[in-house]
């Protein structure tokens, strides 16, 4: 008798974190036979004790092996293109295929543990996203590639003008209507993610982390080292859309402090350079050009 009525009381408790949500899962899969039928099923075990609307897209990006077949052996919806488009591309298709007020997306390499979609889209009733934070400890990244990860971080954090945890993490919940009119702004590639992050916390957003354990990936990774250097392209470009003056202030300062030292140093010794009015008119020049770039991003960002 005790552990029916607990057992109530638990659903109970379940159906009020949920009332109301319903959730699309959108899973990109690119030669992922291995692990996609897996991911699906464990997307549906985490789901199904909840009792609320959801669904499972799978968006097969031109796989050359049985990704497809699995896909749909699995019972999920499946989106299938022809060629491989990137992983970008193939995460926008399932975004606008999706029915559901909140969407999560996840990686179809068993990398990351559908058991957090639960706790993460009760967390987004009050957030815009909510991302899986990996942690400074993501023993199954490669180290070869951890330092350019931590380069990447400390880069946008700063340029964000806040903390960034997880750049790149492939596993987050979100409102709908909050991504879609950044969906024409969104890479085709790699970066989406990166994107996301950016697009989010540089506009307002209402965008927390929160700690999940980062699972050794199914084949191999499709990553290679010259996306490291699109990733770095990629902030610069992003900032300088959604926050420009964050780069174009400390630049413009720092000519301006060099060409006024080299101002004094000319004084001293009685004749001015052509280094110290380049100085000058470059930081004047790069001012200007931050804020025809605000100009434009806020005239982009309108309502």
């Amino acid at each position: 008798m005790d552990d029916t009525v607990t057992g109530m009381v638990g659903a109970e408790a379940i159906e009020s974190d949920f009332d109301g949500m319903s959730l699309s899962v959108v899973i990109p899969a690119y030669n992922e036979e291995g692990a996609v039928r897996a991911t699906v099923e464990d997307v549906r075990d985490a789901m199904d004790p909840l009792g609320i609307p959801y669904e499972i897209i799978v968006v097969d990006d031109g796989s050359e092996d049985r990704t497809l077949a699995e896909a749909r052996a699995a019972g999920a919806i499946v989106e299938a293109n022809q060629v491989n488009t990137g992983y970008g591309a193939a995460l926008k298709r399932g975004i606008r295929r999706a029915r559901h007020d909140y969407v999560a997306i996840l990686d179809a390499d068993g990398t990351y543990s559908a058991r957090y979609l639960p706790p993460m889209l009760a967390m987004c009733r009050e957030q815009d996203m909510v991302v899986g934070d990996r942690g400074a400890a993501m023993k199954n990244v490669p180290l070869v590639r951890r330092p350019a990860k931590w380069m990447l971080n400390t880069l946008a954090s700063f340029l964000a003008e806040r903390r960034l945890n997880d750049l790149n993490s492939g596993l987050r919940v979100f409102r709908k209507s909050e991504l879609i009119p950044f969906i024409p702004l969104l890479p085709q590639k790699f970066s989406f993610t990166t994107t996301i992050t950016l697009c989010m916390s540089c506009n307002g957003k209402r965008m927390i982390y929160t700690p999940i354990e980062y699972g050794r990936r199914v084949g191999k990774s499709k990553i290679r080292p010259v996306d490291f250097i699109n990733f770095i392209i990629l902030v610069l470009r992003v900032i300088v859309l959604f926050n420009p003056l964050r780069i174009f202030i400390p630049l413009g300062l720092a000519l301006m402090a060099l060409g006024f030292v080299k101002f004094v140093y000319d004084l001293f010794i009685g004749n001015l350079s052509e280094t110290t009015i380049f100085a000058f008119l470059a930081a004047i020049m790069i001012w200007s050009l931050g804020l025809i770039a605000d100009m434009i991003s806020r005239l982009h960002l309108r309502p």
